[in-house]
């Protein structure tokens, strides 16, 4: 079977920039771990501005990554959820935190020798 390396290369790109950036997956990972208001989720990620979260979750509402949900209450009161396409990405980052656990495992038993 002949692999299109070029199509590969832009998947991958694609796939980079959606978790490139430092704040991608930490701000994924606290909304489908039940964060849901702006300040749950910039609460559950240490060393966030409000500024770069506010930005990050415009960019991936704007990326269909993230549905933002508005109620009239009094405060406006928005949520955020994620889309099934984000949940799509639930397995990737799973395997992720694995081998990061597993490198990390390597890494200290080298330095251990």
């Amino acid at each position: 079977m002949d692999r299109d390396q070029v199509e590969e290369l832009r998947s991958l790109q694609d796939t980079l920039y959606f978790i490139g950036g430092k704040w991608r997956i930490p701000i994924m990972n606290s909304i489908c771990n039940g964060n849901r208001r702006f300040r749950e989720i910039e609460r559950s990620i240490p060393g966030i501005t409000t500024r770069m979260l506010s930005r990050e979750l415009k960019d991936m509402e704007a990326n269909k990554l993230l549905k933002r949900n508005v109620y009239a209450d009094t405060p406006v009161l928005v949520e955020y959820e994620p889309t099934e396409h984000c949940r799509s990405f639930g397995n990737i980052i799973s395997e992720m935190i694995n081998w990061g656990r597993s490198h990390r495992n390597v890494v200290v038993e080298r330095e251990d020798c």
